[in-house]
């Protein structure tokens, strides 16, 4: 038979992944749903917002060295299963009764881990499969297909809960994780893992103690790799202190449209909705143009027009909801521009054996950075006002975008090796 083509390939995965993204997304919103009708209380959703994130930010790094060390298609597949063994055991506590909030938690924290290698694992794919000069393009296909996953799975969520409720949510979930199991078997991946293999098989048998060492020494080399491309290590800490300001954002929306414009809750999931959309739109614009040809470039572009439109909708009056709903496509619009070339200038400039670790680090910084900034918006964002927060933060975007080009480095980032 013939051997497929690397689109075939990637078509098999992403249609899998988005299915999969779709039923995840049902049931998150069902466990959101679940906490907050059970418990009422703000903390223990706060609780289970970091149950979701820790795993990421704590065993990013090491889970991208297995990423580094075994095949493709077994870590996804194994990404997958696990995550839908932890859905199928949560359906098993819920047959037999009330679904404790505290099993709820722990899933999100299993669900977590399986994340935590199923994403190094699924952004090291395309460089190994997809010819160079395509990567930023895919780039967009890839935040498309799991921004529209996202949507279309929040909205199916708010048809499903009050219909057959949390049960239900969870059987489509563990539906999702099989049949992309099956979209990767489909897709016959053979690439990842040859060489890490080939080194354990000529190091022979080792003691536990000397394979945790190794573990550490061989994440300690994803970090130097990254390290000496000066142009993407400085982009990623750029992008440590654009989360930094951007994650607030996301948590202020409700209140920017119930408190200050005087909004209900449907005219806040409207504005969430219309970033969502805005999203989609630059995902599908990315994968058409590719950006400008500097790729470092588009970063900055993106990070200015994410700032102006946020300055823009925190200098909004109480009767400023149309514009504040245009202001929230404009910000969906620059998100897929900002982090689609930084993705793909990894892909393309991090030799293949190092990427499962680059991108957990990557991922893992990330992670620690979004938690960081909701602590100092809680500290700070009831004093000072949604409004000022929006604006304040826009500004220190626009600021951020101006001092990511004053880099040297980075504006060299083409020709950087």
């Amino acid at each position: 038979m013939a051997k497929r083509s690397w689109q075939v390939k990637l078509a098999c995965v992403w249609g899998g992944e988005l299915i999969s993204v779709l039923t995840s997304s049902i049931l998150q919103m069902g466990f959101i749903w679940h906490i907050t009708l059970s418990t009422n209380s703000a903390s223990i959703l706060s609780l289970a917002s970091l149950a979701g994130f820790l795993p990421l930010a704590a065993f990013g790094t090491f889970a991208g060295v297995i990423v580094d060390r075994m095949p493709i298609k077994r870590v996804l597949i194994g990404a997958d299963l696990f995550i839908a063994a932890v859905s199928a055991l949560v359906a098993a506590v819920s047959a037999t009764g009330a679904l404790p909030v505290w099993v709820v938690i722990v899933a999100l924290f299993f669900r977590a881990i399986g994340s935590a290698f199923h994403a190094p694992a699924f952004q090291t794919l395309t460089p190994l499969v997809a010819p160079p000069e395509h990567l930023t393009r895919l780039a967009g296909v890839s935040q498309a297909v799991q921004s529209g996953g996202y949507i279309l799975g929040t909205a199916v969520a708010a048809v499903i809960y009050p219909l057959w409720g949390l049960t239900a949510m969870i059987a489509l979930d563990v539906l999702g994780a099989l049949l992309a199991t099956v979209a990767v078997m489909v897709a016959r991946l053979d690439v990842g893992g040859a060489q890490a293999a080939g080194e354990a098989e000529a190091a022979g048998p080792v003691g536990i103690s000397s394979r945790v060492r190794a573990l550490l020494q061989e994440a300690a080399a994803g970090y130097r790799v990254l390290r000496a491309y000066r142009s993407l290590f400085a982009l990623l800490w750029c992008g440590f202190v654009f989360t930094l300001v951007f994650s607030p954002i996301s948590a202020l929306f409700p209140l920017m449209t119930i408190d200050h414009f005087g909004g209900t809750t449907t005219d806040a999931a409207t504005a969430e909705i219309v970033f969502s959309v805005g999203m989609i739109a630059g995902s599908a614009l990315l994968a058409s143009t590719g950006g400008f040809k500097n790729r470092a470039l588009t970063v900055v572009a993106a990070t200015a027009l994410y700032g102006a439109a946020t300055l823009v909708a925190g200098l909004l009056g109480p009767n400023g909801y149309v514009t504040f709903l245009a202001m929230s496509f404009l910000m969906g619009v620059s998100s897929p521009f900002y982090s689609g070339p930084q993705i793909a200038l990894m892909q393309e400039k991090v030799p293949p054996e190092y990427l499962g670790r680059v991108f957990g680090l990557y991922g893992a910084i990330m992670s620690w950075a979004l938690p960081i900034g909701l602590a100092v918006s809680s500290l700070f964002a009831d004093g000072v006002g949604a409004t000022l927060w929006f604006a304040g933060a826009g500004a220190a975007m626009l600021l951020l975008a101006l001092a990511t080009w004053a880099i040297p480095s980075i504006r060299t980032i083409e020709t950087d090796s």
